[in-house]
């Protein structure tokens, strides 16, 4: 999906196809409508200046979808950044670096700080703070119009997330995730967990990037609720118990 999404992007930039035109930011889907980040927007807004009616219609459009759908599944399934993380968490693998203790030197809250601070700073500055130094439009427009500076953004990325935090961006510091986190918490497609079924394997634990959403797993049944949960299925996937699956969340 991400790698769909990203060819979709600079094809239209490079071949002109007109299946998704733009970029993370703002595009132009089938020549027919418009999508937008709500969170730029909300900088945008921010600065002072006006925004377009389309900007505004596609941000809300994108918010009802992971707001009342998909939850916080742009950071697991768009996201273009994710593969360079995922990678890193590949190589700590391969190196033995993953340890449980290296989550605690960066506060998971830090990113809500970062997603505050960037609407702060747009209001100050008169731009749109954080999509001036975001890796993901750096990455996207790398791959366009070459990387120049941007090579070393998306490195630090990749060395932050390799040798100081595993999967530190997104789980600690990116106000992007931070912003899906707060609106994506009444999603109605969540995981659910099934206690009966559960044998205390743990095989969810280590390939989540968010472990603290897991905190029922052999307690109790019920929904993964958090807004932290990426809605990536990675937990799904290696349960051979049926202890988890995705379904309609209810409430009451």
């Amino acid at each position: 999906m991400q790698i769909g999404l990203l060819v979709l992007f600079v094809g239209a930039n490079i071949w002109g196809w007109k299946i998704l035109m733009g970029n993370y930011s703002s595009a132009y889907v089938f020549e027919s409508f418009y999508l937008s980040d709500p969170y730029a927007v909300i900088q945008s807004f921010a600065t002072g200046f006006l925004i377009s009616t389309d900007a505004v219609v596609g941000a809300i459009i994108v918010l009802l979808f992971y707001a009342i759908i998909g939850g916080r599944s742009f950071c697991s399934w768009v996201c273009p950044l994710n593969m360079v993380t995922d990678f890193a968490s590949w190589v700590r693998g391969i190196l033995g670096l993953n340890k449980e203790e290296d989550r605690v030197l960066i506060n998971r809250n830090t990113r809500y700080w970062l997603l505050a601070l960037g609407i702060i700073l747009s209001a100050i500055m008169g731009i749109a703070a954080f999509e001036v130094v975001s890796p993901i439009s750096m990455l996207y427009r790398g791959l366009i119009f070459g990387f120049g500076m941007g090579w070393a953004v998306v490195i630090m990325v990749f060395l932050f997330d390799l040798v100081v935090v595993d999967h530190g961006w997104c789980g600690h510091l990116c106000p992007l995730g931070a912003f899906y986190s707060v609106t994506s918490k009444y999603a109605l497609i969540k995981v659910k967990h099934n206690v009966d079924n559960c044998t205390l394997c743990m095989k969810c634990k280590p390939v989540c990037h968010e472990k603290q959403v897991l905190k029922i797993i052999g307690k109790k049944s019920g929904f993964i609720t958090s807004g932290e949960c990426t809605n990536c299925g990675r937990c799904i996937e290696v349960c051979d118990d049926d202890a988890l699956v995705f379904t309609l969340n209810k409430y009451k």
